[in-house]
């Protein structure tokens, strides 16, 4: 082992060998094995005693996310990207031998998370909306442009993996601007796309860690108060299990059943939502019980009802309505033994592995079977959860926004000072430059496209960043309306062109109605 892994465990860090190579043994085939035990040698290699940005170890970062993704059984691939991303990050010159020496699903994956730190850096660099509704709608813009911009949803995931990890090294630094930067990231980006894609554990650590640092007061109290009930709620939830447990075996009902840890974040936001002091959070003290099939889940609800009696409005159906991520569960809460509220979850094992995992759980590429169970489907899938049903207000619309393909025919750019605009799927700098004004459309004379000149009919792409370079004063050609020059796509943008020329065709017919008139009081001799 070299002096900078032995330095790296000396100081805490995590350990770069044998421990998560034991992992990886349990967990992988000999290939895949060779192919990240080859991933850290590069690493270590081109790394050396490298830093982040953070002042983080860059080998030591690279490992630990590593292990966050071997705890969500991802594939050998995404672990290798992660061990090798840092490397993109310290020595971006070296991607194209990573990509000659692991291969193109590898560099690609690895390219990927590069890009999304890049348009997540920009999030925090460049100045919002002023509004707060405009505020919500660029994050929100923002968010679905990382998600189209990767073909492989493994790229979010080792992005979110990776950021969790920056954010257990910042949590234990001092206070900083680029560590309160990190943690409004987390809030704004990185938690609720992890929520989008229901990564929930990952999603409740970072909400967490991120209130630790933007609210260390808040994070303590909370803490604190858990911690001074944690016996009595032990000892509470301990005897609740066991009396659950016995009835569940009098209906030969087989089940497991265990206490639910409770995220100081989710406490936090529930005080401010309702309101209420830390003794009022009856969920503070909750069971989860798992199940083998669905018939299960609802015997295990009417035997939990029938023992104590439920709190009226807060049961919830996961299982016939499903969240929009795919998240499935019975949730309800009960006047418990000693007149104490209780939160209770029931699921079938199928559905907490999801809860936990997400569309990690489906991605797991077994040794061999490479593409089996088809890629496309499952990919079909994740966009199919990513319409965000929750926000559409009824059926109609809902029906809207799947027949246009939300995801599928939108694309995402930005203006150079950041904010985010959506245009249909092969707009051009033409639609883009109406989109941010119409002003601006009339005068567009040229277009630069990531810093380089373009002709005005070219097709965007996600995340670039366009820049119009107008006229001072003019209007549109009417070769933009001709749709075999590709010009202008939108239909709003088509739109305001054809206005334009209807304008100046209104105005020359008056001009030319004046003269006809003029001309005709001077025959009359009429001054």
């Amino acid at each position: 082992m070299k002096a900078t892994q032995l330095k790296l465990i000396a100081a805490g860090a995590a350990d770069p060998g044998g421990a998560w190579l034991s992992q990886l043994e349990r967990a992988f085939g000999a290939a895949h094995l060779d192919l990240l035990r080859a991933a850290m040698r590069f690493a270590s290699e081109q790394l050396g005693d490298r830093a982040l940005s953070s002042g983080e170890p860059a080998f030591a970062h690279a490992i630990a996310t590593g292990g966050v993704l071997l705890e969500m059984r991802l594939d050998a691939e995404a672990l290798a990207a992660a061990v090798l991303a840092p490397v993109a990050a310290v020595v971006p010159d070296r991607a194209a031998v990573i990509r000659e020496r692991f291969g193109a699903p590898v560099a690609d994956l690895v390219d990927g998370v590069f890009r999304m730190a890049q348009l997540g850096a920009l999030s925090i660099r460049q100045p919002l909306e002023p509004k707060p509704e405009h505020h919500a709608a660029q994050l929100e813009a923002l968010r679905k442009m990382l998600l189209v911009m990767v073909q492989d949803i493994r790229v979010v995931l080792v992005k979110l993996a990776d950021h969790v990890q920056d954010l257990r090294f910042l949590v234990r630094q001092d206070p900083s601007d680029a560590r309160r930067e990190t943690a409004r990231l987390t809030h704004d980006v990185f938690a609720p796309l992890a929520s989008r894609l229901g990564v929930w554990q990952l999603k409740w650590e970072m909400e967490d860690l991120s209130l630790r640092i933007l609210e260390p007061e808040t994070y303590k109290a909370i803490a604190r108060w858990l911690d001074e009930k944690r016996m009595d709620r032990e000892r509470y939830i301990e005897n609740l299990i066991a009396q659950l447990k016995g009835e569940l075996v009098l209906a030969g009902i087989v089940a497991e059943v265990a206490g639910r840890p409770k995220h100081i974040y989710s406490i936090y936001k529930k005080i401010q939502r309702k309101n209420m002091d830390f003794e009022a959070l009856y969920d503070v003290r909750a069971v989860r019980v798992l199940v083998n099939d669905i018939k299960d889940c609802y015997a295990v609800l009417g035997l939990t009802h029938n023992l104590w009696t439920p709190i009226p409005k807060e049961f919830d159906d996961y299982i016939a309505k499903p969240k929009s991520n795919q998240y499935r569960s019975l949730h309800t809460a009960v006047i418990g033994p000693e007149g104490k509220a209780v939160e209770v979850q029931i699921r079938t094992h199928e559905m907490h592995q999801h809860a936990e995992l997400g569309v990690a759980a489906h991605w797991r590429y077994k040794e061999g079977t490479r593409g089996d169970g088809g890629f496309d489907g499952k990919l079909a899938w994740l966009r199919q959860i990513l319409e965000w049903k929750d926000e559409v207000r009824d059926a109609g619309e809902l029906a809207e926004h799947f027949r246009t393909g939300l995801l599928d025919d939108t694309i995402y750019v930005l203006t150079p000072q950041g904010r985010v605009i959506d245009l249909p799927r092969g707009a051009t700098p033409v639609d883009f430059a109406y989109h941010v004004h119409s002003s601006l459309g009339h005068r567009c004379r040229g277009a630069k496209v990531d810093g380089v000149i373009v002709p005005l009919n070219t097709p965007l792409a996600n995340g670039q960043q366009v820049e119009v370079l107008p006229a001072k004063e003019g209007g549109p050609s009417r070769d933009w309306l001709n749709p075999m020059l590709g010009y202008a796509k939108s239909t709003s943008a088509r739109s305001k062109i054809r206005q334009w020329f209807k304008r100046q065709n209104l105005a020359a017919a008056t001009a030319q109605g004046r003269v006809v008139v003029e001309k005709e009081l001077q025959r009359q001799g009429v001054t």
